[in-house]
């Protein structure tokens, strides 16, 4: 077993801590969420259709999928430091510009901007993967993103105690002093990994057929974006469930809106123990086999007139245990397949992800309706997990193929 580089903490000679890559990919999932439970009271501020607020997260995750494509082969070329630092800075001013909104369409404006922070979801897997092999790199991505995950957990019910006490701007000047803080941070401990820099960006494009004709890479890839595809439904539709079918205030909405955050944990703590001693295969099965049984139970106890805030959100804790094990491995997975572009694949697959995951965001509030309930969305999730599965089945049966022939 390869032995792990030396850390210390607040040091810039030596690779990152993990609790510095923790805080780094968590104010990423910290943005995504906070601001969930006051969204009905933007709709309300900005008058604006709720649909129309909601694009605040669907635009959100189309221009994260956009700059992953970018973030990626520039981090190989130029460094992991310089981009975070760069990114960080862009992201509080974005922030800020959120917060001086007086409409909603330089709102959305400056939320697309914040996406930039994606960088850090982006490249601290790609950190880890410089750092270590492929099932080490599963299990130390499990562990950043299990604490990672204590974000988006406590981040909705923040968001929605600092609407009440004040309104929906004072989350904006939390997320815009968290940044300043995640800068500083990054530039007292996060040291330079990539020591395999690309020469240029051409020499970056004539390696790309090599990764992109990979069916494993592709294998992986769809891997995490069908399964994660339940989660970003979930973030499209479940604040109109918890207000508006469920009748829950903005506080209430942010205490249950974190419940996945809290099996996502769990999920990403069981990758860290066992990615190594099993695989990343086996731990993608069985994570997509949960969330699809959890959803299985909800929707059957739904239909069976059990239809509740209990039911749909407790059982939503099942799509965040699965996730915990399929993202961290499959992440893992298509940073392996060819490790000197780390920073690409990770760029190109997370793209993939978001990409389909803002679809599914809107997708996930457009199926609801006041009369609908909340099983519409279910269904969506449980479709979407589904064809997670096929994917990590197509992946299985491409790996017996390479152990027998060597193809890729």
């Amino acid at each position: 077993m390869t032995t792990p580089p030396v850390v210390r903490l607040f040091d810039r000679t030596t690779p990152p801590h993990i609790v510095t890559l923790v805080f780094v990919a968590g104010i990423s999932a910290m943005n995504m969420s906070i601001f969930l439970p006051a969204l009905p009271v933007m709709a309300e501020y900005f008058d604006a259709d709720y649909a129309v607020v909601q694009l605040s997260v669907s635009l959100y995750l189309a221009s994260t999928a956009l700059l992953q494509v970018v973030i990626g082969p520039i981090s190989d070329r130029y460094g992991r430091r310089s981009v975070l630092l760069t990114s960080a800075a862009l992201f509080v001013a974005a922030t800020i510009g959120c917060l001086l909104s007086q409409t909603i369409e330089s709102f959305l404006i400056f939320r697309m901007l914040q996406a930039v922070i994606a960088t850090g979801i982006v490249l601290s897997r790609a950190i880890v993967r410089d750092m270590v092999p492929q099932n080490q790199a599963a299990s130390m991505i499990g562990y950043v993103t299990m604490g990672m995950a204590l974000v988006p957990m406590i981040a909705p019910a923040i968001g929605g105690a600092l609407t009440e006490a004040f309104d929906w701007r004072a989350i904006f000047v939390a997320v815009a002093l968290a940044g300043c803080a995640i800068w500083v941070l990054i530039w007292f401990d996060l040291g330079e990994t990539n020591t395999t820099r690309s020469a240029s960006f051409i020499a970056q494009f004539r390696d790309y057929p090599e990764l992109l004709s990979s069916r494993r890479f592709w294998g992986y890839v769809f891997c995490a974006a069908f399964a994660s595809g339940a989660f970003f439904a979930y973030l499209g539709g479940a604040p109109y469930v918890a207000s508006e079918i469920y009748g829950l205030s903005s506080a209430g909405s942010g205490l249950v809106l974190g419940f996945p955050a809290i099996g996502y944990a769990f999920g990403n703590y069981l990758t860290g123990r066992n990615a190594v001693r099993f695989g990343v295969d086996r731990l993608i099965f069985f994570g997509t086999v949960f969330t699809l049984a959890g959803l299985s139970l909800s929707l059957l106890l739904t239909y069976a007139g059990f239809d509740s805030v209990y039911v749909f959100f407790g059982f939503c804790v099942s799509v965040g245990i699965g996730n915990g094990l399929v993202m961290p491995n499959s992440s893992a997975g298509m940073l392996s397949v060819r490790p000197q572009l780390a920073g690409t694949a990770s760029g190109l697959g997370g793209a993939i992800m978001i990409g389909g995951g803002a679809a599914l965001s809107v997708m996930g509030g457009l199926v609801l309706s006041p009369d609908s309930g909340s099983a519409p969305l279910q269904w969506v999730m449980w479709i979407t997990t589904l064809a997670g599965l096929f994917s990590i089945l197509f992946v299985i049966a491409r790996n017996r193929v390479i152990e027998a022939d060597g193809a890729t």
